[in-house]
């Protein structure tokens, strides 16, 4: 199997027919659609829940029941459900292809954003949420000690100490995110997975189509991987002993 793998892999790189110019192309397009719908949605997504996790820690239900909710609804259902019903739903709101955001939501990229952002949102939601409510007490009591306000606890100790315990489960977030990208070749968008798809149909080859695309999902996310685990050794340094290289 390893010289069977070798053997494809040297047929690829060497210039395999398969491979010319305007397929290598579509990749680089599906990749670029890709990072940008991914990278768009954990940005979005991220800045929503950082106060959406800050209030699902109130102790007023009329606060954090409706978050409990949208998380737990979003958690709890597959991504591609949502992601059918935002694309099929939308066009079905009455009136909505006379007003300005049918010019926006006809675009199949505009739901799969929408319903990324709504996934990421929650599930980061709840990261951060656990995150926050892990904070040591002792931390706390310090803070308002020091005369802090709640704000300024909130913005000076809880959040950084939550962001360092949770950029390990955050990244796992992430990773999910990238695979999870390939549901939007579904509704026609061309990312790597779509691109692979059309390669597929063009030359017949599905082993050279989709394990070529495989190989770039892995390779980026070996660098995520890389990325993340340097930053948890930034973020958790003070937490090494002394003189260790980490």
């Amino acid at each position: 199997m390893p010289e069977a793998f070798t053997h494809w892999l040297t047929q690829l790189l060497s210039g395999n027919e398969t491979f010319d110019a305007m397929t290598l192309l579509q990749y680089w397009g599906g990749l670029v659609t890709t990072v940008h719908l991914v990278f768009l949605s954990l940005i979005i997504g991220l800045v929503c829940a950082v106060p959406l996790a800050i209030l699902r820690t109130s102790r007023r239900r009329w606060v954090s029941g409706p978050i409990w909710a949208y998380t737990y609804l979003f958690r709890g259902t597959p991504l591609l459900i949502q992601l059918y019903i935002i694309y099929y739903g939308v066009a079905q709101i009455p009136g909505i292809q006379e007003t300005f955001w049918w010019s926006i939501f006809r675009e199949p990229f505009y739901p799969a954003l929408l319903a990324f952002v709504l996934n990421t949102c929650a599930y980061t939601t709840e990261i951060i949420r656990g995150a926050i409510v892990a904070t040591p007490e002792g931390e706390i009591e310090a803070a308002k000690a020091y005369g802090m306000n709640w704000w300024m606890r909130t913005r000076r100790i809880v959040l950084p100490s939550a962001a360092r315990r949770a950029v390990q489960a955050y990244s796992n977030e992430v990773i999910f995110m990238l695979h999870a990208s390939a549901i939007a070749s579904v509704v026609t968008i061309v990312d790597l997975t779509g691109a692979a798809r059309n390669v597929y149909a063009r030359t017949y080859a599905p082993f050279d189509a989709f394990i070529f695309v495989a190989l770039i999902y892995l390779s980026v996310t070996f660098l995520l991987v890389f990325a993340f685990r340097k930053l948890e050794n930034h973020l958790l340094k003070h937490q090494r002993p002394a003189g260790s290289t980490g």
